[in-house]
């Protein structure tokens, strides 16, 4: 029988959490963000047994050993079974050919036509067991550039023990992407635009996380990728492209649009669990802290640039601090001394051993507007494929780093092209339509409020609603 995993603060001074408590938490008290304190491992055999298997089955053998005594194995598997039989498409995540062992793996066929519905749709329903099994509720508070929220509010609404707020930056989301956090006419959903980017929304997410007694007050909880359980509803999907092309002792390689580091390092932990992953890259907008990073070995914050990835909009990327932690030897205190140098001066340089051992599993590739418009149209010729920017980024970026013609590279698609028509139809001359479930979106009355990006003022906010719903 495996040891059950539990999970550890990146900085080193917060007690060890099973997996409910940890996802409950969200970010750990101290700061830092929970990573299981060792990696389950998975054989080739393990990996080769999960080859024609439905994607619900592969989900349940990567993620039970992650959950442990928390849940029984028959309730793990009817919560993975119920979460992704809302998907549209029979294989849940389909892989599509480009060119001679390039793929795609399509991640936008969820409720919301986004990556993050694979991991949180699987959050929501695990939430949603765990309150009822404990008579709990929470406050869930969350920041978004684009996608987060409304997957966030897809997998959380009309739900009884939770409030949802999502903020996100006013007038830097798409039109679809806002209305689809706007249009839920739900008592327990409440949408912030806040008046500066999305770096801003995530530190004001960070703050209210530290400041203990708003915490604690609000019953607070968090559904970012601070949140551990979404990294490894993210790790499935690596799993599932491994054991598709029978890479469980050959190769493969993945290609990642990122913005706040957590779907490429979910990656990195499928490498870790025992996936033959050669290497990842990062692709990113012009907004390239993270590309950049690895050709210079500083990470360097610099102004937010408005792009046709808005998703990728960041410079503060979160979740890069999970694999900052295993770079220094898994050193709580090195993590903390170092994150407190890149809160004071916007820099963080990694020594020569760190950087080589990131270039080793990283390539990082830029692309700007101009050439994700010329991405997206010669795809669409050469191909017939209609890709959102962000998934043009990642396919670009796939095309450039192949390191030999035999390794698949799978570049993954992160939102479906109608989520973006603007970029689209520039690109193509063609509007791609939403899907039937959404046809109706843009005509959809809009709920949302327009905030300072002030701390005080966005708590303000949270407890006033809270006091409405006579939860607090």
């Amino acid at each position: 029988m495996r040891k059950p995993v539990r999970y550890i603060s990146t900085r080193g001074a917060s007690p060890a959490l099973d997996f409910a408590d940890a996802m409950l938490t969200g970010l750990a008290r101290d700061g830092g963000l929970y990573v299981p304190e060792f990696w389950p491992q998975f054989s080739a055999d393990d990996i080769a047994a999960m080859a024609g298997r439905d994607y619900a089955e592969v989900a349940y053998r990567v993620i039970r050993p992650f959950i442990g005594a928390v849940l029984d194995a028959g309730t793990t598997r009817a919560i993975v079974e119920e979460t992704y039989s809302v998907f549209t498409h029979s294989a849940v995540a389909p892989l599509r050919e480009l060119a001679p062992n390039h793929w795609l793996m399509e991640l936008f066929h969820g409720p919301t036509l986004a990556f993050k519905d694979y991991a949180m749709q699987l959050l929501g329903n695990l939430f949603n067991h765990v309150l009822a099994a404990r008579g709990r509720r929470v406050t869930i508070i969350g920041a978004t550039s684009g996608d987060t929220g409304s997957a966030a509010i897809e997998a959380c609404r009309g739900r009884e023990a939770i409030d949802i707020f999502i903020l996100f930056p006013n007038g830097r989301v798409s039109d679809v992407q806002r209305r689809q956090m706007t249009t839920v006419d739900t008592a327990n959903v409440h949408a912030i635009a806040v008046d500066g980017t999305f770096d801003d929304c995530q530190a004001l997410l960070k703050d209210m996380f530290n400041d203990s007694g708003f915490r604690d007050e609000v019953a607070m909880s968090g559904v970012n990728s601070i949140n551990w359980a979404r990294i490894l509803g993210q790790i499935v999907y690596y799993f599932v492209a491994a054991a598709a092309l029978g890479c469980w002792e050959r190769k493969i390689s993945f290609a990642v649009p990122t913005g706040n580091f957590g779907n490429i390092y979910a990656g990195y932990a499928g490498q870790r669990m025992g996936l033959p992953i050669s290497h990842l890259v990062l692709a990113t907008n012009a907004n390239d802290i993270l590309s950049r990073l690895l050709t210079t070995g500083t990470m360097s914050r610099e102004e937010v640039h408005p792009s046709l990835s808005p998703s990728m909009d960041i410079q503060v990327a979160s979740n890069f601090e999970r694999y900052l932690f295993e770079l220094l030897g898994r050193d709580g205190t090195q993590v903390e001394q170092q994150m407190a140098v890149f809160r004071d001066t916007g820099e963080l340089a990694l020594c020569d051993e760190a950087l080589s051992q990131a270039r080793d599993m990283f390539s990082g590739f830029r692309l700007d507007d101009a050439d994700t418009l010329e991405e997206i149209s010669q795809r669409y010729e050469t191909a017939g494929e209609l890709l959102d920017p962000h998934s043009a980024i990642g396919v670009a970026g796939g095309a450039a780093n192949r390191l030999e013609a035999a390794i698949p590279m799978v570049s993954l698609a992160t939102a479906h092209p109608s989520k973006f028509p603007d970029a689209v139809q520039k690109a193509t001359g063609i509007s791609p339509p939403l899907p039937a479930h959404l046809a109706d979106l843009m005509a959809r009355a809009e709920r949302f409020d327009v905030i300072a990006n002030d701390l005080a003022a966005v708590q303000s906010f949270v407890r006033e609603r809270l006091a409405e719903r006579k939860v607090i």
